[in-house]
């Protein structure tokens, strides 16, 4: 992991969001590209010059404060390179990724007090919209934050192949120990102990062209993928749930509905998405 991508908007929880790309930086020596995005608009910079100084300082007074955001004794020995750009776009986020060949998004949210409003139409749902690379979205202070347990919930569908492959690859970088989670539900969806397993090992041969990783996997009864999934990582102490998501289309209907999303929203743990 050689370089982070951090959007700063001054909250509390881009500075959560900051505070834990130290963290990860210190242990992979990865660099941390901080960016923070005015909200100029194209009137503003393309009006007369007088008009132009005064936006000039308003431009300037922002990364004024951008600078004092960054000055944090946890980032004392980290490569920070600050990034500015003049409009809130997000596309831009993983247009900045692309060019710098970043390998990890990171950014802060309000956590499930903030249920849907805080993920679904917001800046943090934005970015993972666009996003080509994994976004963890952190919720609360990373002081002991730790990635040693994730949990990938998947309905092991071809589709989910490709985001199984990333997350695998990440957790190798964190060297963190994935566990894979099947929910089985009630009613229509439900499936026998043999149809779960054959699944499982078409998904793996395809995936991985083996069954090495067929113990890591957990069958799990619940009413809803949602309870299952949360159930689960805190039946085994989990620091992270890893999710997919299809990108420009929105947060995934990984599962039937917007199961996705739902556990993108309430989670209480730290979330990575990982592009289809």
């Amino acid at each position: 992991m050689k370089k982070i991508i951090v959007p700063i908007d001054f909250s509390e929880y881009s500075e959560y969001a900051l505070e834990t790309a130290a963290i990860l930086a210190k242990k992979n020596n990865s660099e941390i590209l901080a960016l923070h995005m005015l909200e100029l608009s194209e009137a503003i910079l393309t009006k007369d010059s007088s008009d132009q100084m005064e936006s000039l300082f308003f431009m300037k007074l922002a990364e004024k404060r951008f600078t004092e955001f960054l000055d944090k004794p946890y980032l004392e020995g980290i490569q920070v390179t600050p990034i500015v750009k003049h409009f809130k776009v997000f596309t831009e986020v993983n247009e900045v990724a692309k060019e710098n060949q970043a390998d990890l998004v990171i950014m802060g949210s309000q956590g499930s007090s903030g249920i849907k409003e805080f993920f679904v139409g917001s800046n943090t749902e934005k970015v993972v919209r666009y996003s080509e690379i994994p976004v963890l979205v952190i919720k609360h202070n990373p002081i002991l934050t730790e990635f040693d347990t994730v949990v990938f919930a998947s309905d092991f569908s071809d589709d989910a192949v490709s985001a199984y492959l990333k997350a695998k690859t990440m957790c190798d970088t964190l060297k963190a120990n994935m566990h894979l989670v099947y929910v089985n539900l009630p009613g229509e969806n439900f499936k026998s102990t043999a149809e779960m397993e054959g699944k499982i090992v078409t998904f793996l041969k395809k995936a991985e062209g083996d069954l090495d990783s067929l113990s890591k996997v957990t069958y799990v009864s619940d009413y809803t993928v949602e309870q299952g999934i949360s159930n689960f990582a805190n039946l085994i102490g989990a620091d992270l749930v890893a999710i997919a998501t299809h990108g420009r289309k929105g947060i995934a209907h990984f599962f039937e509905g917007s199961i996705s999303e739902d556990v993108a929203n309430h989670s209480t743990l730290p979330v990575m998405t990982f592009k289809i």
